[in-house]
């Protein structure tokens, strides 16, 4: 018992001595080309794979779209539209290039499919 309240207490003096590092702005924005469309992303949570100077995401990427609607007619949708799409994107320093999927729902023209982009 006394081995345990020894080693309990050395551990946090211990952690009492760290110091923490708190570092903003770790993230990535990619902007790219979808569906004959734009997008810009900002990557979501994802499983991240680090090397020396290179890193790998595989998650969820949040993003706003930008489509022109070329439909006929009075009612059109927005130009910017907000979409969730998941995907890779693989970062070299500060260089990312990404492939995103995104989901198109059905329509009363267009049956729904998955998109890939580039960006």
């Amino acid at each position: 018992m006394i081995l345990i309240i020894i080693t309990v207490s050395s551990g946090l003096s211990y952690a009492q001595e760290k110091k923490v590092k708190a570092t903003w702005g770790e993230g990535v924005i990619v902007g790219g080309y979808v569906d004959e469309g734009a997008y810009l992303n900002f990557a979501g949570p994802a499983l991240k794979f680090s090397g020396n100077s290179f890193s790998v995401l595989a998650g969820l990427l949040p993003s706003l779209r930008f489509k022109e609607d070329k439909s006929e007619g009075d009612t059109k949708n927005s130009l910017v539209t907000s979409a969730l799409g998941f995907g890779l994107t693989g970062v070299y320093k500060h260089v990312a290039v990404q492939v995103p999927f995104f989901y198109n729902p059905k329509t009363a023209v267009s049956d729904g499919k998955w998109n890939v982009g580039i960006g």
